[in-house]
């Protein structure tokens, strides 16, 4: 800190300290209720430096699109704030959202995103094994009648159910090869064939 910042730090905790002094001095028959009411106004007062300290990254993951297609037909998506790519893909007509995950060898769904796409994961055979962050899952193979991501539609796509808990399907880079290029860059992730 610069000298003229400390001076102004020390100067303004004097005043506060004052200020502070005076009113508890000045309300000392009712300090309960006067305690209360400092309480109260200081939750106010943290809660809206909060707020304007949070507003720009509210603001900014609110205005931004989860996906957006540009003239040359890239699908482009924005990082989140937790520093992975989100993408919505229409599987088998349903909405299904993935973390792009360059580290998953193939489509992961969850039981219940499988179920949302008229598979039932009761069904499957879990023949599969598949190492993950937790230890290793079984996993069932399927096949995807069709996946639509922007423009791109593909049909007949391999993908694997998890037996395990997941809280979000992954779309790993079975599906990220069919594209030509993969391009990571200025916090946005860029597909194009």
């Amino acid at each position: 800190m610069a000298d003229i910042d400390t001076a102004r730090l020390i100067y303004l905790i004097v005043l506060l300290t004052m200020l502070a002094g005076w009113f508890f001095l000045q309300n000392r028959l009712n300090i309960n209720k006067t305690l209360q009411q400092a309480a109260v106004w200081g939750l106010i007062f943290v809660g809206a430096a909060a707020g304007v300290g949070l507003w720009q990254d509210i603001t900014r993951d609110s205005a931004r699109q989860q996906l957006s297609i540009n003239n040359a037909g890239e699908i482009i998506l924005p990082r989140g704030r937790d520093g992975h790519y989100y993408l919505t893909a229409e599987i088998n007509g349903a909405p299904v959202r993935f973390v792009v995950d360059t580290g998953a060898s193939d489509i992961v769904l969850t039981k219940s995103d499988a179920a949302r796409i008229g598979i039932d994961p009761d069904e499957l055979d879990y023949l599969g094994r598949a190492g993950t962050a937790n230890g290793e899952t079984r996993t069932a193979f399927v096949r995807l009648d069709q996946v639509v991501v922007g423009h791109a539609v593909d049909r007949n796509v391999p993908a694997v159910v998890n037996d395990g808990v997941m809280s979000q399907s992954l779309l790993g880079m079975g599906y990220l090869q069919r594209w030509g290029r993969i391009e990571i860059s200025g916090g946005e992730l860029r597909l194009s064939r």
